[in-house]
């Protein structure tokens, strides 16, 4: 109840902004009848059409399905936290960071709680640092079932779940949460009468600078192709592009550096290229990688979590001494992180880092002290308090 009167609290502070902004907001489903009108529907059926200009799409994505046999009986991240009862036993069907979030907190909250992983966890982010995360979950009791995705589900023993696996074996569950990615909310729009590509796979728009291929019609966050999935990113191309539309800029979003967070029971914050990403750009020759093991300060004062390590990482140009990524696995990862991201867009150095005095006793210091490299075969543990 709680959650759900927060995000209602949201959506009335989002109205009143509108409002404040003298935005008109239309509560009705919009489909473009041409490149200039759009044919709008409201709940009781009623259209009427709306004439712009310019139009941008900004509608957003969906959890994808889960498509196989009773894939109907799953639920997604959105109803989690909608549930009229405990969810009791839990399999999590998908390694994305979704996935791995709603398992560490309901792991947390002292579910029995298992991940369906089909490849790997966390595609697109550092493998090390992925691979850290999920030893880590599952010495906080989460359950990984590797190489397999759900063929069948069926109902038994009333309102339980049997999940048949690709790999033929079978368990029962209380509840199904699926987060195997989203597709853009685009099927009902109408792109084909303005000629708007959009990708086949999950529905998002190809975009150049945000403008789709019909001129006056553009899309901004999940709904773009290649855009992260991130609200603040959202935000900034918003305005990005309404200065150049409107305000005589023609400064582009950029896309790269964009910090963030994978709120896992250890938290992971990343800005720039991860360490497979920096190889296949620039060649694992040309890369040195300074890297640290350590035991924070908060974690050494109980038993429980001294046996784990924190760690941290960053990447570096060996031309020129900039730093391509850094990766901190740790306490508050994403307060850590984000004044980071604005030392990336300004071109940081590692001599930049080495030379920036620490805060102690914190985590975030450990990414300016680090001197260990890969490439040295030194052992990455940190000693010190």
């Amino acid at each position: 109840e709680n959650i759900q009167n927060h995000i209602k609290s949201l959506n009335f502070n989002y109205r009143v902004n509108l409002r404040e902004k003298n935005v008109t907001y239309l509560n009705k489903l919009g489909c473009f009848k041409d490149a200039h009108t759009l044919e709008v529907t409201d709940k009781k059926g009623k259209k009427s059409e709306i004439t712009s200009s310019r139009f941008i799409i900004a509608v957003g994505g969906r959890p994808t399905d889960l498509d196989c046999e009773g894939g109907e009986l799953a639920i997604s991240s959105d109803d989690i936290f909608s549930l009229k009862k405990n969810p009791g036993k839990v399999l999590c069907v998908g390694a994305s960071y979704i996935s791995l979030e709603c398992a560490g907190f309901l792991a947390g909250l002292g579910h029995d709680t298992t991940i369906a992983v089909r490849s790997i966890l966390l595609r697109g982010f550092d493998r090390q640092c992925a691979d850290k995360i999920g030893h880590y979950m599952e010495s906080h009791g989460v359950k990984l079932k590797k190489k397999v995705v759900p063929k069948k589900l069926e109902k038994v023993d009333g309102d339980r779940i049997q999940v048949t696996f690709s790999d033929d074996s079978t368990d029962i569950y209380d509840t199904v949460l699926v987060a195997i990615g989203r597709t853009a909310d685009t099927a009902k729009l109408g792109l084909d009468a303005v000629n708007v590509k959009s990708m086949q796979n999950n529905g998002k728009i190809p975009t150049t600078d945000e403008q789709t291929t019909c001129p006056n019609i553009y899309a901004i966050g999940d709904v773009m192709e290649g855009c992260p999935e991130l609200t603040p990113v959202a935000i900034q191309a918003g305005v990005a592009l309404s200065r150049r539309l409107f305000g005589g800029s023609n400064k582009s979003m950029d896309y790269q550096n964009i910090c963030t967070t994978v709120f896992t029971p250890i938290e992971y914050g990343t800005v720039g290229l991860s360490e497979e990403d920096a190889i296949e750009k620039y060649g694992e020759s040309n890369l040195e990688v300074y890297h640290k093991e350590f035991l924070p300060l908060e974690w050494s004062l109980t038993e429980s979590r001294s046996v784990h390590k924190a760690f941290t990482k960053v990447i570096v140009d060996k031309s020129n001494e900039k730093v391509l990524g850094i990766h901190f696995l740790g306490p508050n990862a994403g307060e850590v992180m984000q004044g980071y991201g604005t030392a990336m867009k300004k071109g940081i150095t590692f001599t930049d880092l080495a030379e920036t005095v620490g805060i102690h006793p914190t985590s975030a210091e450990e990414i300016v002290t680090l001197s260990v490299t890969k490439s040295s075969g030194e052992d990455a543990a940190a000693g010190g308090c």
